[in-house]
């Protein structure tokens, strides 16, 4: 079964999720689009290859550009590489870039598409669970920079975003965990059904290979985040209030990240840092001790790790002040007032979250 959810904000678009999307992916590309840049990393390369392919059977030329995989893609001598294939290949305003595959690829494919002659249009076509949840619907792009993560970046919504459940077959287990942190962000901060999901089936959600009734139950979780990002999305696109919310966990997270240089996945990261803003919220007197507790109970049994090393405070402090939502000297945190309930906690007394990450050390 097909699934369609509209993502209603000034320029609309759909994002589709099921399996068999490749060649639907291809039939809807834009009629004025003559060139195709498919961006892709080298474990996709034969998929590349295939899509390569069928964008040529329509009469277009097809342009493969591989890139890093992972983060390592996500820098501007990367962006610059393929500025200049664009320019090499005669890519106008009509023309089109099509990210495939994870996070990095997504973020990193949009962010050219933004820039390339002031915006050409970019079709986001994701082969993990965290693309296809987070880095591929919302309009968020962008690169890392020494000094951080996704500190350099622009919104640019895409024309389409295809997410092929038929990806999601050879994606390692660990990998898919990974993305069902973002998922269970989405529950923890909208959609109490995710939750309800994840704690029934969390056992088949991590095994190494999926069964077909765990693979159902994957894609409606799939496809509940995408709606939770879709309605904050359209309520705030440029993330001036509102959107900010998608960042649970995310202040703590990006800092582990930025202090592991990036050796840590996102969503294990943002698993930690979700327990972090949870602890917080509940020193602040935001949370009582069973939604804490839920938390950690939750995300351990999808194998996602709640704790992170206790004698790191200094990096870290240091990390989570470059966080976009920080305002000058003022940390800015997502917390939930209650399960369902985000809300921001600006300016936390120091000794709070210094409680918080004892609480979160091992």
């Amino acid at each position: 079964m097909t699934r369609t959810i509209t993502v209603a904000t000034a320029q609309p678009y759909d994002v589709t999720i099921g399996a068999g999307l490749v060649q639907p992916a291809v039939d809807a590309l834009p009629t004025t689009a003559t060139r195709v840049l498919i961006v892709h990393s080298a474990p996709l390369r034969q998929t590349a290859d295939i899509l390569r392919a069928r964008v040529e059977a329509t009469g277009r030329t097809p342009v493969l550009a591989e890139v890093p995989d992972a983060e390592n893609g996500k820098t501007a001598e990367v962006a610059a590489f393929l500025w200049q294939v664009l320019g090499k290949s005669d890519f106008t305003r009509s023309d089109v870039v099509v990210g495939l595959g994870g996070g990095a690829v997504t973020d990193l494919a949009g962010f050219v598409a933004a820039t390339w002659l002031r915006g050409v249009g970019v079709i986001q076509m994701p082969t993990t669970v965290l693309a296809m949840v987070d880095a591929a619907v919302g309009g968020k792009t962008g690169i890392n920079t020494t000094e951080g993560k996704n500190l350099v970046g622009a919104f640019h919504e895409p024309l389409a975003v295809w997410c092929d459940m038929d990806m999601l077959a050879t994606l390692p287990a660990h990998d898919r965990v990974a993305g069902l942190a973002e998922v269970v962000k989405g529950g923890f901060i909208a959609d109490q059904v995710i939750l309800d999901l994840v704690e029934e089936h969390a056992e088949a959600l991590r095994a190494e290979k999926l069964s077909d009734a765990a693979l159902s139950v994957l894609e409606e979780l799939i496809a509940r985040k995408v709606q939770v990002k879709a309605d904050v999305v359209v309520a705030d696109l440029k993330e001036s209030f509102q959107r900010e919310i998608l960042n649970y966990g995310h202040t703590f997270g990006h800092a582990i990240e930025y202090t592991e240089r990036y050796q840590w996945r996102h969503g294990a990261a943002v698993s930690v840092g979700m327990v972090f803003a949870a602890e917080l919220a509940q020193l602040a007197g935001r949370l009582d001790e069973a939604s804490v507790d839920r938390h950690r109970a939750i995300l351990s049994s999808l194998g996602l790790p709640i704790t992170y090393t206790g004698d790191k405070w200094d990096a870290l402090s240091t990390a989570m002040r470059r966080d976009k939502k920080t305002r000058g000297d003022l940390l800015r945190f997502v917390v939930l007032q209650g399960i369902g309930h985000p809300v921001r906690l600006e300016g936390p007394d120091p000794t709070l979250l210094l409680g918080a990450y004892d609480a979160v050390s091992r």
